[in-house]
This record gives structure tokens, sequence and C-alpha cells, in this order.
């Protein structure tokens, strides 16, 4: 790659500005803090999307679910399994990250200014089950909307997308093909806002560097340990035993079949690259019917997205250590129920960021450290596709064996 090439491509910017901003803080100290507006202008952009593109992704993807009633038991049976099988990934997730605490250590008490904590947001972390239940039920949508309250707009967003997708006759496509124009608006707005996360970065790591040193890029380095640590135990254990317990399907034949597609996902960190080959060996290596293969496959690499979702809740946990804020049931409650959901409105979003802020916001956690994980953020990313695929497999296999 030439040189000209290689400074248009995004994550090549933003690795370079990271380790900028690396240098910076090590070289000028607490005095990097005067870059630390760079960080806060990026996230306030970033947080301008947040509320419509999420709202927007959740009812078209609702409404595209909805329409898989067509497809009947087939349909129900896919999205049952992987809803069932994300928010079982979340919690082993969370169990994870508060067992092995990636983000104690250090304490971001000069970050935490930056989001002082709400009234609404102490009362939240007081709250039992059935307010949780009943909170997420908006009295007044437009209120849930510019209040950022995730719950109330996920609920909202799929509740409404259902009920479009319902609508008989074809008497819905114009509202659905104009809520699709706006999402193609939204994603090309945050697409040319990406191009400010350079300086956001570089903003961030200078003074995180300047005030904390090298702790705060270990810490980075745990949050990637444990990620790795939970990929595998998903590959190795999680899927082959939901096969074992929903199929009687042979662990040890599904995991040699899947390197192919594994290797082709793990390059492409893309779902719909790896479809043609995950496709083929579903249906050729590992007896798949082709009915089954074109339905279930397709239909997972849009909203099977256990891997994100598994990705999200270790965030939380990371940035709630990182932070030194102990969350309540109501809080893991909401990223279980925020971290599941999202799955459904993710494909239209580039990149985790968005979602990763969604939920964040869902439990009441600051949102101004998600910079720190850009950097890196294509590792991860490989990995979650990885996941996905792999859980997309594992689903079309116990689909087929039901029918």
């Amino acid at each position: 790659m030439t040189a000209k090439k290689l400074f248009k491509d995004l994550s090549f910017l933003i690795f370079l500005a990271m380790a900028i901003g690396i240098g910076a803080g090590i070289a000028l100290g607490p005095d990097a803090a005067m870059f630390a507006p760079l960080g806060t202008l990026f996230m306030q952009l970033i947080k301008m999307l947040v509320v419509p593109l999420v709202f927007i992704s959740i009812v078209t993807g609702a409404a595209a679910l909805g329409a898989t009633k067509s497809a009947g038991r087939t349909g129900m049976t896919t999205i049952a399994y992987i809803l069932g099988s994300t928010a079982v990934a979340v919690i082993i997730a969370l169990v994870a990250a508060t067992w092995f605490q990636p983000g104690s250590g250090i304490s971001l008490e000069s970050f935490k200014q930056l989001t002082p904590a709400t009234d609404s947001n102490l009362e939240a972390q007081k709250l039992n089950f059935w307010d949780i239940i009943i909170g997420m039920i908006p009295a007044n949508p437009v209120q849930a909307l510019t209040e950022g309250n995730v719950l109330q707009i996920i609920f909202f967003g799929m509740f409404l997308g259902m009920g479009l997708s319902m609508i008989p006759g074809g008497k819905n496509k114009p509202v659905i093909n104009g809520l699709n124009l706006i999402l193609d608006a939204l994603i090309w707005c945050m697409e040319k806002i990406m191009w400010v996360a350079p300086l956001g970065v570089f903003g961030l790591m200078a003074e995180a560097t300047g005030t904390y040193g090298y702790d705060i890029l270990l810490k980075v380095g745990n949050l990637l340990w444990l990620n790795v640590v939970l990929f595998f135990f998903m590959i190795l254990v999680f899927y082959p035993l939901t096969l074992k317990l929903f199929s009687k399907s042979s662990s040890r034949k599904f995991l040699k079949a899947m390197i192919r597609p594994q290797l082709v996902a793990f390059s492409t960190a893309s779902s719909l690259a790896t479809l043609p080959v995950n496709m083929e060996t579903c249906e050729n290596e590992l007896g798949v019917s082709k009915t089954t293969t074109s339905f279930v496959l397709p239909l997972g690499a849009t909203i099977n997205m256990a891997g994100n979702s598994m990705y999200y809740a270790i965030v939380c946990l990371f940035f709630a250590q990182m932070y030194g804020m102990d969350l309540s049931f109501s809080s893991y409650f909401a990223i279980v129920v925020t971290s599941t959901l999202s799955a459904v409105g993710a494909a239209g979003v580039p990149g985790p960021t968005l979602m990763v802020i969604a939920v964040l916001a869902s439990a009441g956690l600051p949102v101004e450290g998600v910079p720190l994980l850009f950097a890196v953020d294509r590792i991860f990313d490989m990995l979650r596709t990885v996941l996905n695929i792999t859980g997309d497999a594992a689903c079309a296999i116990i689909v087929d064996k039901k029918d």
C-alpha cells in the first residue's frame, strides 16, 4: 500500500492518532489536558446521531423481522435461538467481566467530571425489577426520544416496526422505504463524522496518557485479553453445547467444518462477506438443507450479533470499573436487555460505536472513554465477526433438525 493510500485509510489514521496522542501525553504530562476538547467535540458529534440512528435502525430492523412470519416455524425458531443465545452470551460476558475485573485498579475521576450523575440516573440505580419492566414502556415516546431513554426507545421502536410489518397490501412500503432513506442519510452523516475520529482519539489519548501514564493502556490490554478468552469459550464450549442439546449433532464435525468460514470472517471482519462460504460449508459439509441455509444464514448475518452484544456488555463493566461505579441489578438488567435487542438494529449501523454508547447510556454509565477502544477495534471486530458467523451456522443446523 502506497503512502497516499495509507493516509486515506481511516483505521491507519486512528492508530496513528493514538500513537501521537500517547507520545504527546508522555511528553507533556498533565498539560496534555489542553487537547481534551478535541475528544469532547468528537463525542458530541457522535451523541448527536445516537438517538435518531438507534430508533430508526430498530424500527426498520423490527419491520424486517415481522416479514419472517411468512416463513412460519422456521422464522420463529431462528429468531428464538438468536435472541436466546445472544442473551445467554451477554450474561456470560457480564459474569466473566465481574469475575476478572478488567477495568479495576485505575479510577478515571477526571473523566467522570465530563458526565456528572443526573438525578434520573441516581434514581435508576434504586429501581426494583417491576419498576424496570414498567419503565421500559414510554408513556410519552416523544419524551423518551428527547431524553435519550434508550430502553424506552428500543421498546417503542420494536413495537412500531412490528406494527408496520403487519399492515397488509403493501401499504407499509412507502413508510418503510422512507425510514430506510433516513437511515441511509444518518449513516452517511456517521461516516463523515468518523473522519473526525483521529482528532478525538488524539485528544483523549493525550489527556489519558498524560494523566494516568501507561496504566490506561494496560487496561485496554486487559479488555482485549478477556475478549480473547470469551471468544474461545464461545467457539469451543458454548456453540458446540447448544448443538448437542438441541440437535444431537457432532461438535467435532462442526468445529472442523467451520475453520474455513471462520478464517474468512476473521480476515474480512464482515458477516456478509463470509455468507457465501458459510452457506457452502453448511450445505456441503454439515448436511443442512439448501432451503434452511438460504433463509437462516442471510437472516442471521443481519440480526445475529451475539459477538457484538457480548462486546457491549464487557465494555459496560470495563468502564464501570474504571470509573469506580457500582452497578445495581437494574443496571445489569438494562445491559442484558439493551445488548440483546440492539442486535436487531445493529446491522444497519456502521461499526459498534453507536450501539456501545446506547448500551452505556441505558445503564447510566459515562460514554467519554469510548474512543480509547477505537485504535484496537479492528481486532475486536474480527473476533466479533467470527462469533457471529459461528452462531449463524449453529442456528442453521438446529433449525434444520427441528424441521
